[in-house]
């Protein structure tokens, strides 16, 4: 079983930077490709980017990609998604999951274990 906690979040600028993470507990955490995701009020939960296990290989949803990455330090169990040249219509709150799955999966009901999500926020 995998445990995961966001943090970071926060209120930034236009045009400004943010790094999440999540930190995750339990002994298979290498087992588990890593997905980002966002909910913004009155819509539904979508698929941000995923990164595999090992690390090497990321996929981003084509609104972010550019701007966001995601990386993962396997020995200290946590994954990262940095966050760049942000828009207002990036706000949400963020949450990452875990799957076990090998395939790139950007469904939320494919991801098994969720975090409690933080909140971002870009405004003026």
């Amino acid at each position: 079983q995998v445990q995961l906690m966001e943090s970071g979040g926060g209120l930034v600028q236009p045009g400004g930077s943010l790094t999440l993470s999540c930190a995750a507990s339990g002994p298979t955490f290498t087992n588990y490709a890593v997905g980002w995701f966002r909910q913004a009020p009155g819509k539904e939960r979508e698929f941000v980017g995923r990164i595999d296990r090992n690390g090497g290989t990321q996929y981003y949803t084509q609104s972010v990609k550019g701007r966001f990455t995601i990386s993962r330090d396997n020995a200290k169990n946590a994954v990262f998604l940095q966050m760049n040249s942000l828009k207002p219509e990036d706000t949400a709150v963020y949450y990452c999951a875990a799957t076990n799955s090998i395939l790139v999966r950007t469904t939320d009901r494919e991801y098994t274990y969720w975090g409690q999500g933080t909140q971002v926020t870009v405004s003026r």
